[in-house]
């Protein structure tokens, strides 16, 4: 078996893999020592057609790193986001206005974002090893190595976990938890839209979010598995009108309704901490859907762990780093947990899930608590 030495290897190339790579080639890192090991192609990779959405933050990430040109062209941008409960008293409107910013965040395709980070580092000179898979990681007193699938073995002095997945095909974490819902995902068009407001509606059974996107919206229906399991055997009418009863008629009339599909949801974070190997991303912490912070939260994991190697690439510089972030992952786990389980694990129209309409009202007559809010979506707890 031959042996490659590098200063780093960063294992998973999606956006957060290669986003973390990029950063520290441009902190002078040598851009050649720092090898990207990714199962798929990345052919493959850019035609990945599901629908993120980025924070204000995670754009500004984003630019730094060269890309956000080419993803700012097709994504389409979310200006004000109308936050409801359904049949309940509550709901408030964040707008991009009240910041002084272009936009509170944008909808994208993942591939889309992943052909651009790869075009945007493709000059940096990094060592690129797709389609190659990782499948042992031994550490080392002085180096760790990376067994691949070939039987090669990559040394280094840290290894960056950045292949997150999905929960439920996932190795179990410390925290962990089965939210017991199902996401329903699928494009819809509606006869009133509104132009560049998205909405999250929270159900008896969970959050329901429609974001902007080309001329219709990206629907994330989160409902507990057996109600999942009927809207999947519909048919487009009946799923339009079972989405109509649900949303209301803020858009008008639901028309039309792609293919659907379905993921189970859950919490899979905290994993064990190795001396000089650290998780970023969905690797270090897979949310709910709720609020669309996944990417965001690995992007910011990305960013502050790229400044703290740009300086040392020693086993302090990862407790450096994770106490860096333990505010803002910390912060986001709960609040996502949190509504996340009011739905999971409280009966249908229970005076906790009543408590959150309350909250959404007194959000909206403070605006303090409003820009609270609205700072955590878009920049997280610095």
């Amino acid at each position: 078996m031959q042996s490659v030495d590098f200063d780093l290897i960063i294992c998973g190339g999606g956006p957060v893999g290669q986003s973390v790579a990029g950063l520290l080639a441009r902190r002078q890192r040598p851009a050649a020592r720092i090898a990207v090991i990714d199962m798929k192609t990345p052919e493959q990779a850019a035609a990945d057609p599901r629908t993120i959405a980025l924070s204000y933050g995670s754009r500004q990430i984003l630019e730094e790193l060269g890309a956000w040109d080419d993803i700012g062209r097709s994504a389409t941008v979310i200006e004000q986001i109308h936050v409801s409960r359904r049949g309940h008293f509550g709901r408030t409107l964040l707008d991009r206005k009240d910041y002084d910013l272009p936009a509170l965040g944008y909808v994208a395709r993942y591939g889309e974002v992943n052909r651009a980070l790869a075009s945007a580092i493709a000059p940096l000179g990094l060592t690129l090893r797709r389609p190659a898979e990782a499948q042992d990681i031994s550490e080392e007193d002085e180096h760790v190595a990376v067994t691949l699938k070939d039987g090669q073995v990559l040394r280094a002095a840290l290894v960056i976990q950045a292949e997150g997945g999905v929960f439920g095909e996932q190795q179990q974490k410390t925290l962990q938890r089965d939210y017991q819902q199902l996401g329903v995902i699928a494009h819809v068009h509606a006869d009133q839209p509104v132009a560049h407001r998205a909405f999250e509606r929270f159900t008896d059974e969970g959050p329901l979010a429609l974001l902007p996107q080309d001329d219709g919206y990206a629907l994330v229906w989160c409902v507990r598995p057996a109600t999942g399991e009927q809207l999947l055997a519909l048919d487009d009418t009946a799923f339009l009108a079972a989405l109509q009863r649900t949303f209301g008629e803020r858009l008008g009339r639901f028309t039309r309704i792609s293919p659907r599909h379905a993921f189970p949801l859950g919490l899979n974070a905290r994993p064990g901490q190795g001396r000089r190997v650290v998780a970023i991303g969905n690797a270090a912490q897979t949310l709910h859907p709720v609020a669309g912070q996944g990417l965001n939260l690995g992007l910011r994991d990305a960013r502050v762990l790229a400044d703290v190697l740009a300086r040392d690439l020693s086993p302090q510089a990862l407790q450096a780093f994770d106490r860096q972030r333990d505010q803002d992952r910390g912060l986001t786990i709960r609040l996502t947990d949190l509504m996340a389980r009011i739905f999971a694990g409280s009966p249908q129209g229970s005076p906790l899930q009543a408590a959150l309409g309350l909250s959404l009202g007194a959000i909206d007559l403070l605006p303090g608590a409003r820009a609270l809010l609205a700072g955590q979506m878009m920049f997280g707890r610095r």
